[in-house]
Order: structure tokens, then sequence, then C-alpha cells
């Protein structure tokens, strides 16, 4: 019997295998590969909601843990995937830039906040009002890290894809059984897929479309990422990752005209130079209206868990969460109240 199977292998899923693997856990990992958010993200790490000049939750504690935790498993892969970059919010009046030295002052947004102006000037953006630097910042290449991380998996022979049969679930007295795989534990990190998930689809995971371009702009010269109403992401060889839209409604993967128009408008606002859309893609990311992410165990079931709704900041919450989850499970820690999945099943949610 191993310690846990774990089903889906996107942000979530590998957070909480490496955290097992890391504390000596026998794992296993199933995936279907029908969910594309993690692996067409941004990528951003920044531990500031710009639009509001206010700190993102637990800000500090998810940076410290994840800068480790890629760290260590960039040098486990062999390979480099994070990737530290400054983030600047160009301003766009003499309010907004009143507004960031005002937000600076606070206390738990002076660390990532610089109080000096970026003056410089990057061909292709006009920026009369300069730049505010976001401190602790980058991306990480989430499409290179799954991939690597499944070959890892694959090669410890840790690593099945399938679709999973929610039928061929049996719960034991000591765990689970799943076809011929028996577990103590198993966790459930889906992504949007949850909602065919019978153990956990009562749950209100929402789900968020986002829309993402690869442009070429050879007079766009940028060595950080800009963050507005999109964000601009240097990717070498005069490429940039663009994005994102924000659509409730539509819960496809597909990129739509509407969300290539949003995209093209918004760049345009930002950047002065000719660019060609080189590539267009579309996700949908696992959101919960409340902002916080589904993490625990089901009602009924002590060996059903939970990890989901890490949202737009799955890189920062994915190691996070995870250890939350695993920590929980093993040493009886309880998980905080505003992620803990009680929080809907106190509210009549079965």
């Amino acid at each position: 019997m191993i310690d846990y199977l774990i089903v889906g292998s996107g942000l979530a899923g590998i957070s909480f295998s490496e955290m097992a693997l890391k504390n000596n856990k026998s794992i296993f990992v199933l995936d279907n590969n029908s969910q594309n958010s993690s692996k067409i993200a941004g990528g951003l790490y920044n531990p500031v909601i710009l639009k509001r000049f206010s700190e993102v939750w637990k800000a500090k504690e998810q940076i410290d843990l994840m800068t480790q935790f890629y760290a260590e498993l960039e040098s486990k892969l062999n390979c480099q995937f994070d990737f530290k970059i400054p983030i600047l919010r160009k301003f766009f009046s003499i309010e907004e830039q009143n507004n960031w030295f005002a937000a600076s002052d606070k206390e738990s947004l002076s660390p990532f906040l610089s109080t000096n102006l970026v003056t410089q000037k990057y061909s292709g953006i006009e920026s009369p009002f300069n730049y505010g630097k976001v401190l602790h910042t980058g991306y990480l290449d989430t499409a290179l890290l799954l991939n690597k991380y499944r070959e890892y998996l694959v090669g410890q022979e840790l690593f099945l894809e399938e679709t999973f049969d929610y039928n061929a679930l049996e719960v034991l007295s000591d765990g689970i059984r799943y076809k011929n795989i028996e577990a103590k534990h198993i966790i459930f990190a889906e992504g949007f897929g949850m909602h065919a998930n019978p153990y956990f689809n009562q749950l209100p995971l929402d789900g968020t479309k986002g829309e993402l371009f690869i442009i070429r702009a050879p007079q766009l010269d940028l060595d950080v990422i800009v963050n507005t109403s999109v964000f601009i992401l240097p990717l070498g060889n005069d490429l940039f990752k663009v994005g994102a839209t924000y659509n409730w409604k539509d819960k496809t993967d597909l990129p739509t005209e509407e969300g290539k128009q949003e995209l093209i408008e918004r760049i345009q606002e930002i950047i002065t130079c000719n660019f060609q859309i080189v590539e267009h893609f579309a996700g949908v990311r696992p959101t919960v209206k409340d902002r916080r992410p589904l993490v625990g165990t089901h009602l009924d079931y002590s060996s059903i868990h939970l990890l989901n709704g890490l949202g737009t900041r799955g890189v920062m919450l994915g190691p996070a969460m995870a250890k939350a989850l695993f920590d929980f499970i093993e040493y009886q820690i309880p998980l905080n109240a505003e992620i803990d999945i009680k929080r809907y099943y106190n509210k009549g949610f079965k």
C-alpha cells in the first residue's frame, strides 16, 4: 500500500507530489492531460495586487516557501524554470504615483514596493509618469516545469496517463483502492476538472477563462515585466508573452475572437510599436468566488482529500497549500479556516 495516490499533475498536483516525496512518502500520480491552465499560465509571481496596490493574502509566507521549493526542484530536475525578474507597474497619472507611495508606507506592503520610481525609458513604450517597481517577483516557465516533473515521475515509474474512473474508487477501512492501486490517501488536484468529481463537485469552483498571446515585437526593448491592464513578459528573440483576459461565462479552453480583440486593444494602450501575434491560447483557471483555495478532507471519507482552487496565483499558492494539506493529514495541524473546505460544508454544501 502506498501513501498517496494523486490525481492531477498541474501546479497543485506536482506541489503535493514533491511535498510527499521530500517527506519520504510513497506516491503514484494519474493524469489524463485534459487540464491546461497550469501549462499555459503566465507563471508570474507577484506579492502585490497591482490594480488596488494591496497585499496578496499571506504573501510573505508564500514567497518564502515558494523560493526554497522551486530552487530545490530546479536542482532536482537539473533545469532552470524560475526566472527572477522585476515587475514594473506603469503609472498613468500623478495620482497613481501618490497612491503607490501611500501603499509603500503600509507595514504589510513596504517589503514589496520600491519607493524609488523607475525612470528608465523602454523603446516601444511611452511612460511620462514612470514606473513603480515590485520586489520579490519573477515568473515560472510552468510548461517546462510540468513537463520535466512528469518526465521525472515517468522515469521513476510513478505516473500513468489515464482518465480517472470514479466508479472504480473503493473506500477501505485503512485507505482506498483504485483498480490495482491501494493507498492510504487519495489527493484530487484536478483543477477545473473537479466538476466531474462526484466527491467534491458540489463545492463552488467557479472557473475563469483566460486568453494569452505570444507576440513578436522587434522594436520593443524590454528586460522587465510591465504590468498594467495586462502583463508583457519578455521571452527573448523579440518574443513576449502577453495576458490575460478574464471571462467568467465561457468555460471552454478555446481561443475566441472576442478575447483576441480585447488583448489587442489592451496591448495598443501600452506599447507604441508594431507587433505580430505568433500564438493565441486559452485555459480555464480553477477559481473560487471568495478567492481562497479549496483544501481539505471529504466530510464522510477521511482518506479522500482535495487540493484545488489555486486560481490566478497557482505559482505562489501551490507549495504553500500542498504543505498545509500534507501537514494536516500527517500531523493533524489544523488548516487555516479561510482555505478549509469546511467553510462550505458549514454553509450546507454536501
